[in-house]
């Protein structure tokens, strides 16, 4: 598989003149490649540079003499969580050179806890998110789901020993060099329970058991995951008149590849259940990146009764309902999205699947191809 099947990145860093930006992304998803692109004529400052990185560690305010030898008022800083003592000095030389700063990065964890912080609100904030469907010319569904959709992992010839080196690159430099937590072993136990259970009810009593470790240093684990972008929470719907509902998030990891590096899984054969959670969670990866870069910012949910009934994802504020199911041939059982119907009555309704054609179930409900459904969202004909 070749690069040139890349599209191209449908993220566009566009903040007015007189704003800076924040973009976010877990690490190698390609915010280095996109800023080059969108900032060719921009000052680079690059903190993987280890001269650069010491110089302005050790004195922030000589970024201030490296600007005025350039004649770019528009700054790139990459990897910025390296130095968070340099925020002082951005705020500075915004308020006062009116530079525009655009900032990069895959944790804001350390910059968050400065006095500076992100900046007050003078900074808007962008994220890269893996490889979507309608950035690529061809589209390897069981590559994607197996590998996953970080650029270069999906790409390579060896991905295995990608996702692999990319694990331990995020333990030693993300999590070790950050000081995050002192106990590698106890972290790196708990990543494989995380990995196991991606896509299910959180249950932090269940996995401080297998890390060995308490069940408040998971939910610190766990926010450690967040504040590195490796994952995130999928909410549960809580607007409810008569069920009483299940109010436990769930938590997926950024990208499938990874879920699949963790459990070790050589391939993903077709009609297990591993390769029904892992099509689940590309569906929602989907939805995630056209949320951010479609700027429309709505909720995405799901929901579940006490009693076991259930709806995969609940887009915005019920207009869309959709059940994920892994098969080209989807039973007519649809309990779930018609209670959730009865209840709340959402416009659409879909059950996406492997089958081969659209139909109709019902007025209120469609069952859509995967291909189908990708190209109505990323059209903005889904919400």
């Amino acid at each position: 598989m070749s690069n040139s099947e890349l599209v191209h990145r449908i993220q566009k860093i566009d903040p007015p003149a007189d704003r800076s930006a924040f973009l976010w992304g877990p690490r190698k998803t390609g915010k280095t490649t996109l800023l080059r692109q969108q900032f060719p004529e921009a000052c680079w400052i690059d903190l993987l540079d280890y001269d650069l990185f010491l110089s302005l560690s050790q004195r922030p305010s000589s970024l201030r003499q490296i600007l005025e030898a350039q004649f770019s008022k528009t700054v790139v800083i990459d990897e910025v969580q390296k130095i968070p003592n340099l925020m002082d000095e951005i705020h500075w030389l915004i308020e006062n050179r009116g530079y525009q700063f655009i900032l990069c990065g895959s944790s804001a964890r350390k910059i968050r806890r400065g006095k500076s912080g992100l900046l007050g609100g003078r900074a808007w904030r962008f994220e890269l998110y893996p490889l979507v469907t309608r950035e690529l010319e061809s589209f390897d569904l069981d590559r994607a789901l197996h590998v996953g959709l970080i650029p270069s992992h999906y790409f390579a010839a060896d991905a295995e020993m990608d996702l692999k080196g990319y694990v331990q690159d995020y333990l030693k430099e993300e999590i070790q060099a950050e000081a995050l937590t002192r106990n590698l072993p106890a972290f790196s136990k708990f990543l494989r329970s995380a990995a196991i259970t991606n896509g299910m009810l959180l249950n932090y009593s269940n996995a401080a058991r297998e890390s060995g470790v308490s069940v408040k240093t998971i939910r610190e684990y766990y926010q450690i995951l967040e504040d590195t972008l490796i994952g995130r929470q999928l909410a549960p719907w809580r607007k409810t008149k008569k069920r009483r509902l299940i109010e436990t998030a769930k938590f997926f990891f950024f990208d499938t590849g990874i879920v699949s590096n963790l459990l070790e899984q050589r391939s993903l054969a077709r009609g297990t259940s591993d390769y029904g959670r892992a099509f689940e969670h590309f569906i929602l990866q989907e939805c995630w990146a056209y949320r951010h870069y479609s700027k429309l910012d709505f909720p995405i949910s799901f929901w579940r009764t006490a009693s076991g009934s259930e709806v995969d994802l609940i887009l915005g504020d019920a207009e869309v309902a959709i059940e994920v199911k892994a098969s080209a041939n989807v039973a007519d059982r649809t309990k779930g999205l018609h209670l959730f119907h009865e209840e709340n009555k959402c416009r659409k309704s879909f059950i996406i699947s492997k089958e081969q054609r659209p139909r109709k179930i019902s007025p209120q409900l469609t069952v859509l191809p995967w291909q189908n459904f990708c190209e109505m969202l990323w059209a903005g004909d889904i919400l």
